[in-house]
């Protein structure tokens, strides 16, 4: 059986820096034509906690305005998104079409597991043609606990998968890793923080390395495995 290796999409295949700014920027122009704001867009807040489900994102960014408010702006963030997505304004991270082309064809099952939503993720996975490599993309929103290593496990259950990995860049996608058994790669990326990534198995500063990575990792598991 093949082993499951779950990459996360933003901060690890996906650039989301790219399109964050200029989406944000849009969202809070947005926000301020309807009298609900008048600051500056709070980038830098949002790139300290980017990795969070997106409701965990409106309660920081905009703490003392109601739910109705942070609906309309969560609902706006990503139809701006999406539009950026598909005006080609996104890009991938380096050698990420080589390292899954690489994967795949060296037996290993290939799934996205992100805290972004559904129609955001397949936006990004249908631009760039990730299906003919990745197996699934599973979205927080598939699951009641907004908790990634419970998205992990339901990846592991569908697909009926005990050893692998999970790559990405921040502390949720290696505690996803580690409380299902698996193998964590960090990502030193743009969202990444070296004091997470000090708990990940390996680190990588390329997506390329992960094909000196995963054959030593197989083998590891399969070692473990008869243990």
């Amino acid at each position: 059986m093949s082993q499951a290796i779950i990459f996360d999409m933003d901060g690890t295949l996906f650039q989301t820096e790219k399109i964050l700014a200029i989406s944000l920027e849009d969202t809070f122009n947005y926000l301020s034509s309807l009298n609900q704001w008048d600051k500056e867009t709070p980038i830098e807040k949002y790139r300290e906690i980017m990795g969070v489900p997106l409701p965990e994102v409106w309660e920081a960014l905009l703490p003392e305005h109601s739910i109705e408010v942070r609906k309309q702006a969560d609902s706006y963030f990503l139809q701006r998104l999406i539009e950026n997505i598909r005006d080609g304004k996104g890009e991938l991270y380096p050698n990420v079409r080589e390292v899954l082309r690489y994967i795949k064809e060296n037996n290993y099952s290939i799934y996205i597991a992100s805290n972004g939503l559904t129609e955001y993720l397949n936006a990004i996975v249908r631009y760039y043609h990730l299906d003919q490599w990745v197996a699934e993309t599973f979205s927080i929103e598939q699951i009641d606990t907004l908790n990634k290593s419970d998205l992990v496990r339901t990846i592991l259950e569908k697909y009926e998968h005990s050893h692998g990995a999970v790559v990405g860049d921040r502390l949720s996608d290696i505690n996803a890793a580690k409380d299902n058994g698996l193998a964590s790669i960090g990502c030193r990326f743009d969202f990444a923080k070296d004091d997470e990534l000090l708990q990940a198995d390996q680190v990588v500063h390329d997506l390329i390395e992960l094909k000196a990575v995963f054959p030593i990792e197989k083998s590891i598991q399969s070692e473990l495995s008869l243990l």
